[in-house]
């Protein structure tokens, strides 16, 4: 991720930048499990200052990205694959809960731009970069998530899906069939513009099992 913090539209805290910048490079493991936060290098980096840094740092902890130790500093969380049922049993109930809420609130507006989405992601050229794919992934899920209206709700999914995608960067290199994966979120997509709640939720169910299954099969 190269983009700088203040690209970011002016209307966004610098901490709500930063912390956007450093929760993506953590999720796809851009920033390594284990590795030293550097937040004068960070500061530079983002151009921004200590405050911003040290109050991302704080959510970014709170999510489960980062961890601090007295006198040692910050660290990117180490990812452990015996989470994945955890992380999986949450998801496993949320995520179909999200879908169908998706489905019955999304705004005219809403529609319009999971329209789009589903247009892009219909007619997208086949890449073999898993990596690319992942961030689409991340991307849909997360157009989903703000169709939901519901901000409680909303934090807690991106969370779970933070963690779930740092288990899938981990196997990224050995997975196949990612943009198979990708492509089930067009009819996932379909079923929340028209309104179709059960089928919203079934749809999303199947796509949180298929994730588990295909990281339990390379374990």
């Amino acid at each position: 991720m190269n983009a700088r913090v203040n690209d970011e539209p002016a209307s966004v805290s610098l901490t709500e930048q930063a912390y956007a910048v450093l929760r993506d490079r953590l999720v796809m493991l851009e920033i390594k499990p284990g590795e030293p936060i550097n937040e004068d290098r960070l500061r530079t980096e983002l151009g921004v200052g200590r405050t911003p840094i040290r109050e991302a740092l704080k959510r970014l902890e709170q999510e489960r990205l980062v961890v601090a130790f007295p006198r040692r500093g910050t660290f990117a969380t180490d990812v452990n694959i015996s989470d994945l049922s955890h992380i999986s049993e949450v998801r496993r109930t949320l995520e179909p809960l999200a879908a169908a809420a998706a489905a019955d609130r999304a705004t005219a507006q809403d529609r319009a731009a999971l329209t789009d989405l589903r247009s892009r992601l219909d007619t997208a050229a086949p890449t073999g970069d898993n990596t690319e794919l992942l961030r689409t992934d991340v991307g849909v899920h997360r157009a989903i998530y703000g169709c939901v209206h519901n901000p409680f709700l909303e934090d807690t999914l991106i969370s779970y899906d933070n963690l779930a995608t740092r288990i899938w960067c981990v196997f990224l290199p050995r997975l196949s069939g990612m943009a198979g994966h990708v492509d089930e979120h067009v009819p996932l997509l379909t079923a929340i513009v028209e309104g179709d709640a059960k089928k919203a939720s079934e749809l999303a169910s199947q796509h949180v099992i298929g994730f588990e299954q295909a990281i339990r099969a390379l374990i």
